[in-house]
């Protein structure tokens, strides 16, 4: 599981940014990030997986950056990103770590064509000034929503229709940031997180209902 040791490489990895340093500092990435990262996934997956009676998919992202269509060089990402697919819905619940900041979320982070229809059609109508309410209460409570995509209502919808934020979307995804870093630590870690995305229970079982996988 993830430790303050976790949190001392990527610190370290952020002020030495070089595949030198990596490969000097390789079995304290092995132990503390990679072999943590799965031990964590391990146990947080069946958790989700239990609670939401779906099946959850974990998937550790690279440490290595793709650099090939970025300014920036440095070859390693200074975080761990773990995401939880959600076999009910298409989306994933997220859980980003960094030497300072933890964050949690759950989304669809890119609409395909069946989800887009089905969203358009959803949320032009009440199950959209519903999604709205709920929203609205999610920004209230602190947490975070990701901005809509396009700049302008998609034809045939009105310009000025009333959930035209909803209708300029082409994916949904709502975060937490306020979590102490303690949270994600050590052997209770999956447990204390598996509570902590129940505060995104309200949009997803809307998913449930109006965007099902």
């Amino acid at each position: 599981m993830f430790t303050t040791e976790t949190l001392v490489f990527l610190q370290d990895l952020k002020a030495n940014n070089t595949q030198d340093w990596f490969a000097k500092n390789k079995a304290r990435y092995e132990t503390h990030i990679k072999t943590a990262a799965k031990a964590f996934s391990d146990d947080l997956a069946p958790r989700l997986a239990a609670r939401y009676g779906t099946d959850v998919t974990a998937k550790i992202f690279r440490i290595h950056r793709d650099l090939r269509f970025s300014k920036d060089k440095t070859p390693y990402n200074t975080h761990v990103h773990i995401g939880f697919g959600d076999a009910a819905t298409g989306a994933a619940w997220m859980f980003g770590l960094q030497p300072d900041d933890l964050v949690i979320g759950y989304g669809l982070f890119t609409f395909d064509k069946p989800h887009l229809t089905r969203w358009r059609e959803a949320v032009q109508g009440r199950p959209g000034d519903q999604l709205i309410n709920l929203m609205e209460t999610a920004r209230q409570s602190g947490l975070r929503l990701s901005e809509p995509e396009l700049k302008r209502v998609p034809s045939p919808y009105p310009a000025d229709h009333r959930n035209a934020t909803l209708l300029r979307r082409k994916s949904i995804a709502i975060w937490r940031d306020d979590l102490p870093l303690e949270h994600a630590l050590g052997d209770d870690a999956g447990a204390d997180l598996a509570h902590a995305m129940r505060v995104f229970d309200p949009i997803r079982d809307w998913m449930i209902d109006h965007l099902p996988a």
